[in-house]
């Protein structure tokens, strides 16, 4: 375990602060943000398409699948496509709070997504809600990057793990409110109502997040401080740039060339800088207008240049903190265990359903399955927070709880789908995935506490980027292309 990096000294925390308002407030966040993910796949707001019988009677679709005549690929692009934003998100946001203060970074985050949820209901054409929903996904990559930390920050010593599972727990939770919500407000009113209702729901957090004094996380220096983040020969290189506009500046007015360096050190947009040429049209004499011209497209080329050279910086900054993870053996080997367990877990919650179908013959097999994750997700996620809290909160009992969680639940798993009794492969299959989801809290304790404080955010969102990219998302065809192999080898 790394030990915490030493700081500045932390500023009081704000009037409206306390440890379990602050785990309230994002419970809350959390939970609509996965509301939103139920939602979008209950058969009231998803819908379905039109459909005809033999007799060439057609009986109209409903929903956004309905609405606008998707086909069942479009239909699946649009539940996956906040992906692309959460994955290509996450690590700029991560990265951003070492310049930034990372609670206004969250407010950004769920400003785009209330924004982005408003646009999905008032969306015109397929691609437009497919636009829609890839900017959910960058709203959701600021609060899922940073929302971590902050509750380690701030969780009593001895319930940090059962405070992050009580946060996790919101995923199983919001997502079993989001299927009923998204069925009733889409069934009974309009599937748009339901996009509405989640904007506003979220829209008092996001004002939340800009308005309130902001928290600052461990290991990052306060905003007001925020240039003493950058490294000596980037506050020399940008100071230098500074320098040489004020004194293009100070010839334009004619003062000394010591002009104030906050008088330097703003952006250039294009209405400040037809201000200056047209105020200079009027005093500056014909014949200079030509060093005039030279002089304010010298300012835009600097100005060019120092947002080029803060780019590259901050690229450069990402580039080292990502070195720094990847040889750090501890978060490496969890993230692959990570990626392991949301494998089995995304091809299980795709497949489970079909395979209870065709072995069990179970009627209501989506149901079925649906309740036992449900419940098993909420109560597994709490129990594994409060167990790793009670063997003591250290990554050497966190890899020991998850070693034992992940094998245990990985034989009951698979002894369920052996068994020929329904009873049977209900009990064990529930006692497979409680051990399962008990790994999800001890996991992001072994990210946050592997790593120096200051990389916390940038590691909650490689593990977020890597258990999607390798995990859940491929997982599903690839055990299908398996079954259509092992199939044809029968076949054969």
């Amino acid at each position: 375990m790394v030990p915490p990096s030493s700081s500045m000294d932390p500023s009081p925390p704000p009037s409206w602060f306390t440890p379990k308002r602050l785990l309230i407030i994002f419970c809350v966040i959390n939970m609509i943000n996965y509301v939103d993910r139920g939602a979008i796949a209950s058969n009231g707001v998803n819908g379905s398409s039109e459909t005809c019988d033999d007799k060439g009677i057609c009986k109209s679709g409903s929903g956004i699948q309905g609405e606008f005549d998707l086909t069942n690929f479009q239909d699946g692009l649009l539940s996956s496509a906040f992906m692309v934003g959460l994955l290509v998100a996450s690590p700029i946001f991560a990265s951003l709070a070492k310049s930034y203060n990372p609670f206004r970074l969250i407010g950004v985050g769920l400003s785009v997504w209330t924004l982005s949820v408003a646009g999905c209901a008032s969306a015109f054409s397929f691609w437009f809600i497919a636009i829609c929903r890839m900017l959910v996904g960058v709203g959701e990559a600021s609060f899922i990057s940073l929302a971590a930390p902050f509750i380690d920050d701030n969780a009593p010593v001895s319930q940090k793990t059962a405070w992050l599972a009580m946060f996790y727990m919101c995923i199983p939770t919001g997502i079993a409110l989001g299927y009923v919500y998204g069925g009733y407000v889409g069934g009974h009113f309009h599937w748009r109502y339901a996009f509405w209702g989640e904007a506003l729901l979220m829209l008092p957090f996001a004002v939340f997040g800009f308005l309130v004094k902001p928290l600052q996380l461990k290991g990052f220096s306060p905003v007001e401080s925020k240039k003493a983040l950058a490294s000596v020969e980037t506050v020399s290189s940008v100071t230098d740039v500074r320098q040489i506009k004020c004194k293009v500046f100070s010839r334009f007015y004619n003062y000394s060339l010591d002009v104030p360096y906050k008088f330097c050190n703003f952006l250039i947009p294009p209405f400040v800088l037809f201000c200056i040429l047209k105020h200079f049209c009027l005093v500056v004499p014909v014949n200079d207008l030509s060093y005039l011209t030279k002089s304010l497209t010298c300012v835009i080329m600097l100005q060019m240049l120092e947002s080029i050279h803060n780019i590259l910086n901050q690229l450069s900054r990402f580039a080292k903190d990502m070195k720094v993870l990847l040889v750090d053996k501890v978060y490496v080997v969890n993230v692959f265990g990570y990626i392991a367990y949301n494998f089995v877990i995304g091809a299980y919650s795709y497949w489970g359903p079909k395979a209870g179908y065709n072995i069990y013959h179970m009627k209501s097999a989506d149901m079925l399955f649906g309740g036992v994750t449900i419940v098993c997700g909420i109560l597994g996620t709490i129990s594994g927070g409060f167990i790793l809290d009670r063997m003591g909160a250290t990554i050497s009992n966190a890899f020991i709880l998850l070693s034992g969680a992940t094998f245990l639940g990985a034989i009951s798993c698979f002894s369920a789908f052996c068994l020929r009794s329904l009873y049977g492969f209900i009990v064990l299959f529930a006692v497979g995935e409680l051990l399962v989801f008990a790994t999800q809290a001890p996991v992001n304790y072994v990210c946050l506490h592997c790593v120096r404080p200051s990389l916390r955010p940038l590691s909650m969102a490689i593990s977020t980027v890597s258990i999607h990219i390798f995990g859940d998302v491929p997982s599903s065809p690839l055990v299908g292309i398996l079954q259509v192999s092992s199939f044809t080898s029968e076949l054969v």
